[in-house]
């Protein structure tokens, strides 16, 4: 089962991946574009399409929705404690957290979660609402912490930053377009789907070129600390939730296995965006994201039994 998972699930997001890494090495792709691209376009587009067309009840979605607020707030918890622990500055505690919060539940997710599920609509409705939680995380707590340690408090300018985010707006709009069943007109629908459908492809290509932009520092504690957070403490709080709240069949596979995704791509991009911590942004996407070819295989197999 473990090889049949590995070969036909994990290993062709790494096609993507490589062809990134490839690309990068080739023709020094500019990352601050593909970064503005992913940023203002491809992610705020496949947000509000996630939710437009969203397929769960009511009580799953509160279910869901009180799941991952558990979730992430143990691993702030943890994230938090731990750069205390080692005395991190304000700006190196962001990038920590966030590397260890914001997760590649959309770029890397959604196909892994297609291709377990076989694109069982409730495995890909609860995967996309996921994903729309973790890209409201992202553009809130993400950006704000990163603002917020390099203006020394000045939130206002936090604020105003954070309003000039797209993915709240699209976030919002979907999540009321959806619940009052308002149509969306052709020719907006089917550009938002052309941006939807390439968000896969377009983000790990850039995953794959950003990650060979730095050199890969295997001495650097930080990255383990956090690679550990992400991808062992967080299949593990995942678990634990999903037994005291208990989710049961397709729901409880599908959150095991979002909880078990590598350090997102939006982390480096958010760093590279803001100048914030880049190149250990960078280092435990890199690094999150190759060892996460075992333990999301082991976690997969694992899901089965629940």
């Amino acid at each position: 089962m473990i090889f049949t998972i590995l070969y036909s699930v994990v290993l062709p997001i790494f096609v993507l991946i490589a062809v990134g890494s490839i690309l990068q090495r080739v023709f020094q792709l500019d990352l601050y574009t593909l970064a503005k691209i992913n940023f203002y376009c491809i992610t705020p587009a496949a947000v509000f399409m996630s939710l437009y067309h969203s397929d769960m009840s009511a009580q799953l979605l509160g279910s869901v929705i009180f799941f991952y607020a558990l979730y992430v707030l143990i691993l702030y918890i943890l994230g938090s404690v731990t750069s205390k622990i080692m005395g991190y500055t304000k700006g190196k505690k962001a990038a920590f957290n966030n590397s260890i919060m914001l997760d590649n539940s959309g770029n890397y997710g959604l196909p892994i979660n297609d291709l377990v599920f076989k694109g069982d609509p409730l495995a890909a409705s609860m995967q996309a609402l996921i994903m729309s939680l973790q890209s409201l995380l992202t553009f809130t707590y993400g950006v704000i912490s990163i603002q917020g340690s390099r203006l020394n408090g000045n939130y206002r300018s936090v604020i105003v930053g954070f309003l000039k985010m797209p993915v709240p707006y699209a976030l919002l709009l979907g999540l009321v377009m959806h619940a009052f069943a308002i149509p969306l007109p052709v020719i907006l629908a089917q550009p938002l789907t052309y941006a939807q459908q390439s968000m896969v492809a377009i983000a790990l290509i850039t995953l794959g070129a950003q990650i060979v932009k730095y050199p890969l520092r295997l001495y650097r504690k930080d990255i383990y600390l956090s690679m550990a957070l992400r991808l062992f403490a967080g299949p593990a709080i995942g678990l634990l939730l999903i037994y005291l709240l208990g989710i049961h069949g397709i729901p409880a596979q599908a959150l095991l296995i979002a909880s078990a995704m590598p350090t997102g791509v939006n982390t480096s991009i958010l760093a590279e965006e803001y100048r914030n911590e880049p190149d250990f942004a960078a280092q435990t996407v890199l690094v999150s994201t190759l060892v996460n070819v075992f333990t999301i295989t082991a976690v997969i197999a694992l899901s089965h039994h629940l």
